[in-house]
């Protein structure tokens, strides 16, 4: 087990878990706050957590990057749902990717999480992320976290506030430490390429693709 995980194990603790009340608003304002929070995934194996350190807000039926720019599908359904689920969905026919659902329940939108620095199991990880490298490549993208969690379609519209996946308050992220950007993987013909929608720890070596500095 390489030392950064490890020393981060030991520095930080879970808080208390979010509320759905905390989710149940602007998905922008979610986003931002949910960096420094404690994803956990508990398993027959053992628990596996880390912090947030990247995000991404996905606004609802007029953003034409959500899902729920297609309306109300089986796929889009827990989109829909209440405050704090967890949209769990598979992409690219490779890897899953986890969200936290936003805003009261029929207004589709919520936030990915893009990317975590390890905190517990990294052991497990490790066993899970048979080609990683470093610590820094065990949970630095979407598709790397649910991995990384053993998170699949099981756990898609869960309550992040019981069961098996929870999401932790942190230690908080001071805005000069914050870098917001546009959305990462946005095909470069749709209208919504350029939003500022993509908030991150600047400097964290976790990052799913580095920024050079913060700005708001």
């Amino acid at each position: 087990m390489a030392g950064a995980a490890q020393s981060a194990r030991r520095r930080r603790t879970p808080g208390v878990i979010l509320l759905p009340r905390f989710y149940a608003r602007e998905t922008e304002l979610v986003a931002r706050e949910l960096l420094g929070c404690i994803l956990e995934c508990r398993g027959r194996t053992g628990v596996v957590s880390g912090r947030i350190v990247e995000t991404e807000a996905y606004l609802g039926e007029h953003d034409p990057a959500c899902h729920a720019a297609a309306g109300r599908t089986p796929r889009t359904e827990t989109l829909y749902g209440p405050p704090g689920t967890f949209y769990v969905y598979f992409v690219y026919g490779t890897h899953w990717c986890c969200n936290a659902v936003t805003r009261p329940a029929g207004l589709p939108s919520a936030v990915l999480i893009r990317a975590l620095e390890p905190l517990s199991g990294v052991d497990l990880m490790w066993a899970r992320r048979a080609r990683a490298r470093r610590d820094a490549d065990l949970t630095s993208g979407p598709g790397k976290v649910c991995a990384a969690l053993a998170i699949d379609g099981r756990h898609n519209g869960l309550a992040l506030q019981r069961g098996t996946v929870t999401i932790r308050s942190g230690t908080p992220v001071p805005d000069r430490d914050v870098a917001v950007t546009p959305r990462i993987g946005i095909n470069e013909t749709n209208a919504a390429l350029d939003w500022p929608l993509r908030w991150c720890v600047a400097g964290s070596p976790f990052l799913s693709r580095r920024v050079a500095t913060p700005h708001r």
